[in-house]
């Protein structure tokens, strides 16, 4: 297979004031697309040009960083862009998400807590995530481009802290960024399809 850059599920400006359209048209056009173009180039004559994205991502950690990097950061980023929806976010989670995440997390404001403190304290550039491992939801961070398949769980909710992420719209301030991406931005209806689509 190859990589191929999606269109953003919304308008450019559908995210704002939580998320620019200058943001979007750098990140989604620009940093995006680097790791589509540079994918490719890499996935010439590494062997894995027949599997599917996760086989890629799977079978090149450790073994091929820079195919990894891109390739990685390519499937984090097609799901980032639908995990983000005009109106999202807050505390209204579908039925089966909440009892879950009561049983699992301690509940949404622990949660909350837990998935910011994730993204503030990921040192350098990384990902802040809501996954499932061992059919428990969890909350993890990776460095740089990593996605929890490689460490056997399965993502259903990722927010980018990259810094390209957010400095335009935020500068420095992270910890405002992550607020503003739970309780403004989450398309949880995504999340319960990731959800149900893993258990």
């Amino acid at each position: 297979m190859s990589f191929a850059l999606e269109d953003l599920p919304y308008a450019y400006d559908a995210l704002a004031p939580y998320m620019s359209a200058e943001t979007l048209e750098f990140h989604h056009d620009k940093h995006h697309m680097a790791y589509v173009t540079n994918g490719n180039k890499l996935l010439e004559g590494s062997g894995l040009e027949g599997k599917s994205l996760e086989e890629i991502v799977k079978e090149s950690y450790g073994t091929n960083a820079g195919l990894f990097n891109n390739a990685g950061q390519h499937l984090n980023h097609l799901h980032f862009w639908k995990w983000m929806k005009p109106n999202g976010g807050g505390s209204s989670l579908p039925g089966v998400l909440a009892k879950k995440f009561d049983e699992d997390l301690g509940g949404f404001d622990k949660f909350r807590a837990d998935f910011i403190n994730a993204g503030v304290t990921q040192f350098g550039s990384g990902w802040a995530w809501l996954a499932i491992k061992c059919g428990k939801l969890v909350v993890m961070k990776t460095p740089n481009g990593e996605n929890p398949i490689v460490h056997g769980a399965t993502p259903i909710l990722g927010c980018d802290v990259w810094e390209h992420s957010y400095y335009i719209d935020y500068r420095n301030a992270r910890p405002k960024y992550l607020e503003a991406f739970v309780d403004n931005l989450i398309n949880w209806e995504y999340v319960e399809e990731l959800y149900s689509a893993a258990v």
